[in-house]
């Protein structure tokens, strides 16, 4: 079973950076897509950034030039950099996984338990 745990969240100031970590994708047996969405108070959840098994990525407008995901396949392991932070970039942010844990298996997709970002001063 796949568990997508984050960490790495927390309050920052305007200006500020922070970096987000999602472990857990050692369970599946291929990864078709995976990144972060966010969800604000009253809104519903937004895709942040993501990367696709075809080796593109693609970021929410809102946020590219200021974040940036990367991943490290040895440690099985993904990233979320922040800068720039803004205090419309608060929000509870998701890790997401898509993609089969066995050879055969359906695609699914996972996601964590979320992590809070706060931007204030």
């Amino acid at each position: 079973q796949v568990q997508l745990v984050e960490s790495g969240g927390g309050l920052v100031q305007p200006g500020g950076s922070l970096r987000l970590s999602c472990s857990g994708f050692e369970r599946f047996f291929i990864i078709y897509t995976a990144g972060w969405y966010r969800q604000a108070p009253g809104k519903q959840r937004d895709l942040v950034a993501i990367y696709s098994s075809d080796g593109t990525t693609t970021y929410a407008d809102s946020v590219k030039g200021r974040f940036i995901t990367s991943r490290d396949e040895a440690k099985n392991t993904v990233y979320l950099e922040m800068n720039s932070l803004e205090p419309e970039d608060t929000a509870v942010y998701f890790c997401y996984g898509n993609g089969r844990t066995t050879y055969r298996g359906q695609v699914s997709d996972y996601w964590g338990q979320g992590t809070q970002v706060t931007v204030s001063s």
